[in-house]
């Protein structure tokens, strides 16, 4: 998976709509939005709050590694 699949998936396990994702990182729930329809990529100040808000690293959220950290 790549990053907009992945977040989408986090999102919705969580349970939570775009606007309170936004709310809860920081971020606008258009930019959200952007990011799960691949239209723009996170920066590393936005990959870095969404990593600590699901407890994942940067590399699954970049499709790098699987949940267990292990490379793909």
């Amino acid at each position: 998976m790549e990053f907009p699949q992945i977040l989408t998936t986090l999102r919705k396990e969580q349970k939570l709509t775009k606007d309170q994702l936004a709310q809860k990182i920081g971020f606008s729930n258009v930019i959200i939005s952007y990011w799960e329809y691949g239209k723009r990529e996170p920066s590393s100040k936005a990959l870095k709050a969404l990593a600590k808000y699901f407890k994942v690293s940067a590399d699954y959220l970049l499709g790098l590694e699987d949940e267990y950290g292990n490379e793909l």
